[in-house]
């Protein structure tokens, strides 16, 4: 398992080789606060990275959440829908967003590691 960072603050992580699960870290749900809708992206929609594929809204603001990766959502968190504070209590585990299918694995290997989104945090604060 294999989980990768955005400087815009998603996780991705590949579970297996079919699909990789796409969430916001516990950095932006820090900063967003109680999570109160989420608008997930459509099941079968082909994204290119950087392309916003969803909206997280939270008591304090609303924010964009950003393709990690160019793919296809092959799968959509469907309990935030009714319980969209699961992206509060497990932002890293049912908390998740959506899962894609990765179109191009070069752009999942520029993402950051963990050390390395450490030291984004460590710069931001």
């Amino acid at each position: 398992m294999t989980t990768k960072y955005t400087p815009e603050h998603e996780w991705i992580n590949i579970e297996d080789h079919d699909a990789a699960v796409v969430g916001i870290t516990q950095h932006a749900q820090d900063a967003l606060g109680d999570v109160v809708f989420v608008d997930l992206p459509e099941v079968g929609k082909t994204y290119a990275k950087g392309e916003v594929a969803g909206v997280v809204e939270s008591v304090k603001a609303a924010a964009d959440i950003y393709m990690p990766v160019s793919g296809e959502v092959v799968e959509v968190n469907e309990a935030l829908r009714d319980q969209p504070d699961l992206a509060n209590s497990d932002p890293m585990g049912e908390g998740w967003f959506f899962k894609v299918r990765i179109t191009n694995m070069a752009e999942f290997d520029e993402l950051m590691d963990g050390p390395a989104y450490d030291v984004l945090l460590k710069s931001e604060s």
